[in-house]
């Protein structure tokens, strides 16, 4: 049999069968082998932090990434930009009938060979079945469990005038490797996605610097968006320089035609980092190492003027308001 059948979710032998031959197989250790409805994990002094996201990117392979390994890396990143180290995975799976069983065993394996990068376990799932036409082939639940040290303790409300915003790579290039993916716009170059896990640049930045304010991964609405998170409701503002934050020049060039602003797409492996001035410099260097792309950038800071808003200072000597991205440029990215 070579595809998923409504049987499979029966939660009889067609199910049992499938967690042996797939997940059984490719998520193999201690706690899912005793197949239990829940895993019992070890505790820790450190504080526990948990996060959980649903992945519904479409087509579920791109370039740079798939579905499965998206799962893993935006789970794993949620848990990573509030400085945990990340420790244990959920998996839950909602499977379209029809769906080909070796795609599942492909999924599974990127979801495996991510988690075994980062020293992560994933210890516990479920899976459903649902009528063909339903979900469009397979949506994954991912829920993360990591360990907060107890001197790293970041949040908006630490933020200050002064303080320095960073980027650490180019920006847009997980939206445009969808955008390429879907072929429906007859457009061709070789951008991948930038999806990637950020807990090893996280852990040497929360280990070398005091500063740090705040962490975020800026995934659907991009960079301009998560900015905005930062400064609502709040006493300052974020002046942003257009001619430091990183874009490549196929990315300026897909977005133009298509009415696309490479400030609002979606990234999987990028993180904002906001930290005091004097530390600025060091995390750049740190960023530098620790990043494939050779593009980390202080693109801006936080402003007692503007309070409550983002300004971009242009390259041309203007300013205009980066306001919250109010629609979906492009759907089913993440």
């Amino acid at each position: 049999m070579d595809k998923i059948k409504i049987a499979h979710g029966s939660g009889g032998s067609y199910t049992h069968k499938l967690i042996d031959e797939v997940f059984g197989k490719y998520f193999d250790n201690n706690f899912l082998k005793r197949k239990e409805d829940s895993a019992v994990l070890p505790s820790s002094p450190e504080r526990l932090v948990y996060t959980t996201d649903t992945h519904v990117v479409k087509p579920l392979f791109f370039p740079g990434g798939d579905i499965g390994k998206l799962s893993v890396t935006g789970t794993l990143n949620d848990l990573a930009v509030m400085g945990a180290r990340p420790a244990w995975l959920s998996c839950g799976m909602v499977l379209e009938e029809g769906l080909k069983i070796s795609t599942l065993k492909s999924i599974a394996y990127s979801m495996a060979e991510t988690a075994a990068e980062q020293k992560v376990k994933i210890v516990t799932g479920d899976t459903k079945v649902v009528n063909q036409g339903v979900c469009d082939k397979i949506f994954i639940n991912t829920s993360g469990i990591g360990f907060l040290p107890e001197n790293i303790n970041t949040g908006v409300e630490n933020i200050e005038p002064g303080d320095k915003i960073l980027i650490s790579g180019y920006i847009g290039e997980h939206a445009a490797a969808i955008i390429t993916a879907r072929e429906k716009f007859n457009i061709s170059f070789d951008i991948k996605s930038d999806c990637a896990c950020l807990y090893p640049l996280i852990r040497e930045l929360t280990s070398e610097l005091d500063g740090i304010r705040i962490m975020r991964d800026p995934t659907r609405g991009g960079l301009a968006t998560t900015l905005n998170e930062f400064v609502g409701d709040q006493n300052f503002g974020i002046t942003v320089d257009e001619d430091q934050i990183p874009i490549r020049e196929e990315i300026k060039g897909l977005c133009e035609p298509l009415g696309f602003d490479p400030l609002y797409l979606a990234n999987e492996g990028r993180l904002i980092l906001i930290i005091k001035n004097e530390e600025a410099k060091e995390a750049l260097k740190i960023m530098q190492l620790y990043t494939e792309s050779n593009a980390p950038r202080i693109i801006g800071q936080v402003t007692d003027e503007y309070q409550g808003r983002v300004i971009l200072k242009t390259t041309i000597g203007s300013k205009r308001v980066l306001d919250m991205q109010s629609g979906e440029m492009l759907p089913r990215i993440c």
